[in-house]
């Protein structure tokens, strides 16, 4: 059996459908997704999580209304502050992925201190998914690895998959082990492409505000039923188990 996973990630969906069934404002559901993360963050601490990666914002999310992308922000820019000093009492390190320089520059520099504050911390790391996409995340480090041929500093006789990864956005981390979707859709919506080609899914229907503790329970359940084979036979598995 796999056991906790190392390493969870989180499409965390469903906000606007949360407030659109109690005939609230959208910016309310975005609120309530934010206490459900910083409930979620603390039960993976107290699980013995490594890694936890969350879908805060997508590249694709810019076409939202202008008006729900500006409330957003302001969400965002108002809990980075709080988040982050709360996040470092727990031992907490947190690190945002994605193409950063689309945000205005208050946004940058709270983003980058809050990372300053917590770089030291290991207790567990929260990877934050801001502006970010899969194949983004791809083209860029083909980009990187590029100039670095370029240059000299890595031979092209050296590029391999473990290589590449070096260049992507969580080469810091190790790669998912859970995949987890709330809000009922069934797709991956272009995040961590690269990195979840041996990872678990789990699609639930509990939209992400309702996400709570006995939700992740759940689906850690049945991720530990699950026989993680990465291309060996059930029989090897054992063989080796045994060994």
């Amino acid at each position: 059996m796999p056991g906790i996973p190392g390493h969870i990630a989180i499409v965390m969906d469903g906000n606007g459908r949360w407030a659109k069934k109690r005939s609230r404002p959208r910016s309310m559901g975005h609120q309530a997704g934010l206490k459900a993360l910083r409930a979620i963050i603390e039960h993976c601490v107290k699980l013995g999580v490594g890694t936890l990666t969350v879908f805060a914002f997508s590249s694709e999310n810019w076409n939202r209304p202008a008006g729900e992308v500006s409330r957003l922000m302001e969400i965002f820019l108002r809990a980075l502050d709080k988040e982050a000093k709360e996040l470092h009492q727990n031992g907490i390190c947190l690190h945002f992925i994605g193409d950063k320089t689309a945000f205005k520059a208050n946004i940058q520099t709270k983003m980058a201190e809050a990372e300053a504050l917590t770089i030291g911390n290991t207790r567990m790391v929260t990877n934050i998914a801001i502006n970010y996409g899969g194949r983004w995340d791809i083209t860029q480090a083909a980009a990187q690895m590029a100039t670095a041929i370029a240059k000299g500093a890595l031979p092209a006789g050296d590029v391999n998959e473990s290589q590449f990864a070096n260049f992507l956005a969580l080469s810091g981390s190790p790669d998912p082990d859970l995949f987890i979707r709330t809000g009922g859709e069934m797709r991956i919506s272009n995040f961590l492409l690269w990195q979840s080609a041996y990872t678990e899914f789990y699609f639930t229907p509990v939209l992400w505000p309702d996400f709570d503790s006995q939700a992740l329970d759940a689906a850690i359940a049945e991720f530990e039923s699950r026989e993680r084979r990465f291309g060996r036979t059930g029989e090897q598995l054992k063989y080796i188990a045994r060994a």
